[in-house]
């Protein structure tokens, strides 16, 4: 049974009537398929499809990167990869079901799997807590990549989650420290990564298995600090203006594109990725197998300062330098640092003297 989004009505009409028309044995009896009334209502729901997904807004966007029958990275694990041995448990706590990760084949080359699962049905959504990995998850994936970089195998991470998990055993047992923790050892991994973000990039959740040489975003994915309803909650003490908050915060691929905060956009069929999965397997495919090759011919020393003036650039051409290139010095612009230093003084100086001159007159009157 399919899923459709609250704007999609008129699309779930028109594809039930399709439905009725394959169906010889109707209502009124039996009657042959209707071809030609087929094709048209075929034709109509493409044009409806076009023009809905043409123009959605960052809302609408955060819906269809939750969509219910959206793939799932173990969809892509199963069918991108050969070979796949998956490994469990951090070696401290325990084995944390929201993240799938291991070693498997990609085009005949050794690669590390990791994959944030939210489940496909309610069963499945539960065992993985929702794709909310925990402390132990993100300790494993650290075990795995250093792993990995041991024996020079490159890492592949599909992102989808909402954020780590904010529960009070997962507090208890260290999870911002686990999620530093892993934003550094990707850091310092000398073997190239890749991520992959296929529905939600929540938080350090996301960025925690993020921090890597190529970061990809589905067209219809987003990727953001907190979710539009945490956002909206905080500032506006209103959850109902989640459509406000994702404007602001630029969630879509096509605004962090533009912003230099990930690398490609991995475009979608017509009414997003579950409407044609396997034209997304060889999206998937075609992008991780070009983006691997570009780490070919680069040394481990080479793939770490990628890496690091990769992220250390983000802002910075809209910011305080002109020149991103080997970004180790991180100096300011002289002359927009002395603009801003000029101004707060001028600004304390007019504080400073109109304090005088409020106390000198309660002293003389």
């Amino acid at each position: 049974m399919k899923n459709y989004l609250n704007f999609e009505n008129e699309i779930k009409k028109l594809e039930s009537e399709i439905e009725q028309l394959k169906d010889p044995f109707n209502k009124v009896g039996i009657s042959e398929v209707d071809t030609k009334k087929i094709s048209e209502t075929q034709k109509e729901i493409d044009e409806k499809l076009k023009s809905i997904y043409s123009k959605l807004d960052p809302w609408q966007t955060t819906m269809v990167a939750r969509h219910e029958d959206r793939p799932k990275s173990k969809f892509f694990i199963n069918n991108l990869f050969e070979d796949f041995i998956a490994l469990s448990g951090d070696r401290y706590y325990g084995e944390d079901k929201s993240v799938i990760a291991g070693f498997a084949k990609f085009e005949n080359e050794s690669v590390l799997v990791i994959g944030q699962e939210k489940g496909e049905d309610l069963d499945g959504r539960i065992e993985s807590n929702f794709g909310m990995m925990r402390p132990e998850g993100y300790r494993k994936t650290i075990r795995l990549m250093e792993l990995a970089e041991r024996f020079k195998i490159p890492i592949i991470s599909f992102i989808d989650t909402p954020g780590a998990y904010p529960g009070v055993g997962a507090e208890e047992r260290g999870q911002a420290e686990a999620i530093a923790k892993s934003i550094e050892c990707c850091m310092k991994l000398k073997v190239p990564s890749i991520a992959i973000i296929i529905g939600e990039g929540g938080s350090g959740g996301a960025v925690a298995l993020a921090s890597s040489n190529k970061v990809i975003m589905f067209e219809n994915s987003i990727y953001s600090v907190i979710s539009p309803e945490g956002c909206a909650s905080i500032l506006w003490k209103d959850p109902k203006k989640m459509l406000d908050a994702a404007r602001a915060m630029k969630i879509l691929a096509k605004d962090l594109l533009q912003l230099k905060i990930i690398d490609e956009i991995i475009e979608e069929p017509l009414g997003g990725a579950h409407r044609d999965k396997n034209l997304m397997l060889r999206n998937v495919r075609s992008s991780i197998a070009s983006n691997l090759d570009i780490f070919k011919s680069m040394t481990p020393d080479e793939i770490i300062s990628q890496r690091k003036d990769k992220f250390l650039s983000i802002g910075r051409h809209k910011g305080f330098l002109n020149n991103t290139e080997g970004l180790s010095g991180l100096e300011l612009k002289n002359n927009n640092f002395e603009k801003i230093f000029k101004s707060k003084k001028i600004l304390l100086s007019a504080i400073g003297i109109s304090i005088i001159l409020i106390f000198s007159l309660f002293i003389f009157l």
